[in-house]
Formats: structure tokens, sequence, C-alpha cells
């Protein structure tokens, strides 16, 4: 992944590592919410399901330090890896937003799922990253809007 107005290169390798313009990278150490910086993006069909979506921010809002919107997943995930963010959640995405920086995450030594907890995969069309020490308490404010 490039993020040309930074000027930085994530790049990954399977069982090898993540690095951020070919120095190292690991999610952070944050281990509790209320410590955390968050990330997630709206769909494009946000307007369809606002409520929904609103809902789930607000949830997160209390729970975390702070809660950010950018705009691309991809970049997201990478911030994840990198450990300027601790976690990101997402729904209504497609394969090309998640499958080379999911990547990053699991080399970064983070953890990815879906939103029940279940295996994570680039065609599940959601995703909870995190670096790893926070999941459980992201997927338990997720599990509690239901």
């Amino acid at each position: 992944m490039f993020d040309a107005t930074r000027r930085e290169l994530f790049t990954a390798e399977r069982g090898v590592g993540a690095w951020l313009n070919g120095v190292p990278i690991r999610v952070s150490g944050t281990t509790m919410m209320l410590d955390s910086m968050l990330c997630t993006g709206f769909a494009y069909d946000v307007h369809e399901k606002a409520d929904e979506v609103v809902e789930l921010f607000g949830r997160f809002l209390t729970r975390a330090r702070a809660v950010r919107r950018l705009g691309s997943a991809a970049l997201d995930l990478c911030y994840v890896a990198a450990g300027r963010f601790d976690g990101f959640w997402e729904q209504g995405l497609h394969p090309w937003d998640l499958s080379a920086a999911s990547l990053l995450v699991e080399e970064a030594k983070g953890r990815l799922t879906r939103f029940d907890g279940s295996l994570f995969d680039t065609d599940c069309g959601q995703i909870v990253a995190s670096n790893a020490l926070i999941h459980d308490d992201m997927l338990a404010v997720i599990a509690s809007r239901h």
C-alpha cells in the first residue's frame, strides 16, 4: 500500500513481517479499550443503515479514548499495523479493500476477525482488526448492539 500524500510505502510478506518504508512495524501495545485510538469507515450505502452505523459508532466512542474516520479502509488497516491506531472495524467492504492491508496487520502481530469473532477472510465484507490486546473488548462492543 502506498500513501502518496505522506510518501509512505507499507509492505508485508506472509510469514516474514511488515514494514513501513523498509522499517519493521508492529501493532500498538495498548491494553485497555479506554486508552485506545480506534478508527472506522462507513460503506457507500451508509444512508440506508445510518441508525445502525451511528449507534455502533457511539458505542465505541463511549468506550475508547477517541474514534476517527479517515476514509480508506486499506490505509486505516495500515495504520493499525503501524501502531497508529489500536483497532479498526467496518462492514460493507470488498476484497480489494482488505486483501493487502489485512496481511499487513497479520504480519505486524495484530488480530483479524469478523464481527462475530469468527475467522476473517477477505470475501466476508466485514472486519475487526486490532493490536490483539483489545480485540475481545471490541467484539463485546459489537455484540452488545443486538
